[in-house]
């Protein structure tokens, strides 16, 4: 017998949305491409060939329509793997929940997500400018860890060897690893850099940024720097890799990061005039997907 979920577990609107997307799901692609800012995707209605959709709500903005005739949706997350978990559980429901009986469908949809995000790089090979794949998500966040996570989805050695190494501290949430989906990484960023991006769950002092509140741990962001695993080093901060790796792996789709640097943590420079960036990522996204 299948489980009915309950109108409390799964909201939907009066008008047959999904609470917070305020999608219905003949308004979602199969390919998503997800952006923190809800302005960002205005610079996709520029580029596709026809729009079909173009719904906001919050912070969730949302535009379908077709790139060179490939049907396919941009989403903003805002700010934070919260929002992730918000937005990767209402777009899986839109593809694989039936509204009308809030049953799981008999046939699984695969959708494929691309974020396309900011970040500020650890290291000197990723500098600003540059573009960085999360080919591995170290979450600060501890979001994962709420949910039931099968064996494999975590990299256990991975999180052994990098709490011994920054010499964890206890009071803070239990780093989880995951890895993005590697046929996109090789479809997508083959001739990008590849490193570990860690989610922060801030800002500010999660990715070490000392304005008027001490660190906890002032030496934890250059242990970061030095920390290596199977020759990979951790590149860049973010905050919200690791929550969409993960809660793709468990939904079964695929799904990859990559963030355009705009603030050098070892030069110590920012760029504020990013735009130009974005728009070549974005362009060379839409070309490879």
């Amino acid at each position: 017998m299948k489980r009915v979920i309950e109108p409390s577990e799964l909201i939907i609107n009066e008008d047959g949305t999904i609470f917070h997307l305020h999608l219905r799901p003949e308004m979602l692609a199969d390919t998503v491409i997800l952006v923190g800012d809800p302005k960002r995707v205005d610079l996709f209605e520029e580029i596709f060939d026809e729009v079909e959709f173009n719904v906001q709500s919050r912070e969730f903005h949302t535009l379908t329509g077709k790139y060179n005739g490939k049907r396919m949706s941009v989403v903003s997350h805002g700010i934070g793997t919260d929002n992730i978990d918000i937005v990767l559980t209402e777009l899986d429901a839109l593809k694989n929940i039936d509204f009308a009986t809030r049953t799981v469908n008999d046939s699984f949809t695969q959708m494929t997500l691309v974020r396309l995000g900011t970040s500020g790089g650890l290291q000197d090979f990723c500098p600003v400018g540059s573009y960085v794949c999360a080919t591995r998500s170290i979450g600060f966040d501890g979001l994962l860890n709420y949910y039931n996570v099968p064996e494999g989805v975590f990299d256990l050695e991975f999180e052994r060897a990098f709490c011994q190494h920054t010499r964890w501290s206890s009071r803070l949430a239990a780093p989880y690893v995951v890895s993005a989906d590697k046929s996109l990484v090789k479809q997508l960023a083959y001739d990008m850099v590849q490193g570990i991006t860690i989610s922060a769950p801030g800002f500010y002092g999660p990715q070490g940024r000392y304005v008027r509140i001490p660190l906890a741990d002032p030496e934890l962001n250059s242990k970061i720097q030095s920390f290596e695993y199977k020759g990979l080093k951790v590149t860049n901060f973010e905050m919200e890799s690791s929550a969409l790796a993960g809660l793709a792996a468990l939904l079964g789709h695929k799904a990859v990061t990559i963030c355009a640097i705009i603030a050098g943590r070892v030069a110590k420079n920012a760029n504020t005039n990013y735009k130009c960036s974005m728009q070549n990522l974005i362009s060379t996204v839409l070309q490879r997907l």
